[in-house]
């Protein structure tokens, strides 16, 4: 897998989800999204983006939005790349 060409399509969608209101977000938990997306070199790379609470024991509190990127070849599918975000009610990113 070619890292900068995924980084750069893993960063482009998950800039999407980053501008999603803290409630858009909420709507999305337990329904994970999957797409595919073709780089510049013409590889084929499936995205899975998922929503979940940060601490599932303080429902309504963090919500935590992580993907991942590969391009279908073994390693890269048993070790994708990967980046999340975790964000709060008021819509401010922690630990950034």
């Amino acid at each position: 897998m070619n890292k900068a060409e995924a980084q750069v399509i893993l960063a482009t969608e998950l800039l999407q989800f980053r501008t999603m209101s803290y409630e858009d977000l909420q709507r999305r938990i337990g329904s994970p999204q999957v797409v595919e997306r073709v780089g510049a070199s013409g590889v084929l790379y499936t995205l899975e983006i998922e929503v979940f609470w940060d601490n599932p024991r303080d429902i309504g509190g963090y919500l935590r939005v992580i993907a991942s990127i590969d391009d279908g070849g073994f390693l890269s599918a048993l070790s994708p790349l990967s980046s999340d975000f975790i964000i709060d009610a008021d819509g401010n990113f922690i630990g950034e």
